[in-house]
């Protein structure tokens, strides 16, 4: 899924571990609850997504764009 343009996608609940997203456009796009553990998001584009209670447990986040991002109860570790 990389490069891939997903801008105000609803993915809310989806078990996306382990899923690439380098350089995807996830621009408000609704995360909520969306299982991402160990998921690359190496320079996605993540302004104004909803990541309300998605657990990020070895994310890489490296040069990701998170400006508005909604991260209430998350947990990044």
């Amino acid at each position: 899924m990389s490069s891939i343009h997903l801008r105000h996608a609803s993915l809310a609940n989806a078990d996306l571990r382990g899923s690439n997203f380098r350089e995807a456009n996830l621009s408000g796009a609704n995360l909520s609850g969306a299982s991402l553990w160990q998921a690359n998001l190496q320079g996605a584009n993540l302004s104004d997504a909803n990541l309300i209670q998605s657990p990020f447990e070895g994310v890489n986040l490296k040069n990701a764009t998170v400006a508005g991002v909604i991260w209430v109860d998350g947990s990044i570790k």
